[in-house]
């Protein structure tokens, strides 16, 4: 039977970031989190699914990064996306301005690193 609910600990290790990034995310409202009765952080599974984007899974890429895009800048029609995965790293990613429109790719949201050889995408 899956887990409903997560520890925070645990929510970070299921999402690929560190516990201060968590933390980090819940204060500035980037993760829905509950308290428990001893006032602890608990991330449902609905909520861990969402940043993780299962519906993408499809890829067979196994090398997958969760962070935040920090920048997207475009020009003609390719675009370089920036993700902090974990602090202090990012990674850079040029893809079409058009995947960059369809994503929705803006500094702030949600976003997966995805790499498979020597080519990163990204999924959101």
């Amino acid at each position: 039977m899956a887990q409903a609910t997560y520890t925070a600990s645990e929510a970070a290790r299921a999402l690929g970031i560190s516990l201060d990034t968590l933390r980090r995310w819940d204060r500035q409202g980037r993760i829905r989190v509950r308290r428990d009765a001893a006032n602890r952080r608990v991330v449902s599974a609905k909520e861990i699914e969402r940043l993780r984007g299962r519906e993408h899974q499809a890829l067979s890429a196994r090398n997958r990064f969760p962070g935040v895009v920090q920048s997207v800048r475009v020009e003609g029609l390719l675009a370089q996306v920036q993700i902090a995965v974990t602090e202090p790293v990012e990674i850079t990613a040029i893809v079409t301005a058009d995947a960059v429109a369809e994503l929705g790719l803006e500094r702030g949201v949600p976003a997966t690193a995805v790499v498979k050889s020597t080519s990163i995408m990204v999924e959101r």
